[in-house]
């Protein structure tokens, strides 16, 4: 059994961490854009599976590459750890948009085009000449590409900060193999957690930061999720009292 104190300053600052990293998962899944079932129809702008999917995939991608950079840089410092988790994570959900971008213009045969703004805010071109008939929108437009590239990087560098602080935490109590490991699993839990928690703010489809929905919904889910990560953080240093 190992001594360690939740008032501790060090230990206080590993759980406003993971807390932080819980609520960037969250914010992440706003970015991104999901479609659902209606996205899978072509009737509604992207990717046609949930927030829970996508968060979920998006972030174990940037904790696998995070984790990568940890094991195999000697001293790796934060910043390129978050970085590595950041990149893995982009290219992941970058590949998802580029596939379903293909299935929908040349499977489908649908124009990209928002619901949500009469203009692209990235191009600037005319979204509303280009709905099809009975759709929330088709396709993945420029912003929404954008937008879940953003996404992305914040889920990516969530993941690998809860998973950086776990490993900090477990390493001087159970061998590496094992911290990375209970560090990998619990990060794991910590992102699906942060998200359910916007699936039920975002009730179904978003396209992204411009979406009307992403300012109405983000304040309450990403206080939510911050309130819950914090308990997950408590969760994490409780575990490793017992280690």
């Amino acid at each position: 059994m190992v001594d360690i104190s939740l008032l501790d300053p060090a230990i206080l600052t590993n759980i406003l961490l993971i807390a932080i990293s819980g609520t960037l998962i969250c914010l992440g899944v706003h970015f991104v854009p999901v479609g659902g079932a209606p996205a899978a129809m072509a009737q509604a702008t992207g990717i046609g599976t949930g927030t829970v999917e996508l968060a979920a995939g998006s972030g174990l991608v940037g904790l696998i590459t995070g984790a990568y950079m940890y094991a195999n840089v000697e001293n790796a410092p934060m910043a390129l750890v978050l970085a590595a988790g950041a990149v893995g994570s982009m290219i992941m959900i970058s590949s998802a948009m580029l596939a379903a971008s293909l299935i929908y213009a040349y499977g489908v045969g649908v124009p990209f085009a928002s619901a949500q703004v009469k203009r692209d805010p990235i191009t600037r071109e005319r979204q509303d000449i280009y709905m099809s008939k009975g759709t929330q929108g088709q396709g993945i437009p420029t912003v929404c590409f954008v937008s879940g590239v953003i996404g992305a990087a914040l889920g990516g560098i969530g993941g690998s900060l809860i998973y950086y602080v776990l490993v900090g935490i477990y390493s001087p109590l159970i061998s590496a193999t094992s911290a990375a490991a209970v560090a990998g699993v619990f990060t794991m839990g910590v992102f699906y957690v942060n998200a359910v928690v916007p699936s039920y703010g975002v009730g179904g489809t978003i396209e992204g930061f411009h979406d009307p929905k992403f300012r109405r919904v983000l304040p309450k889910d990403t206080l939510t999720s911050f309130v819950v990560s914090l308990v997950c953080g408590a969760a994490a240093v409780l575990i490793a009292t017992g280690m």
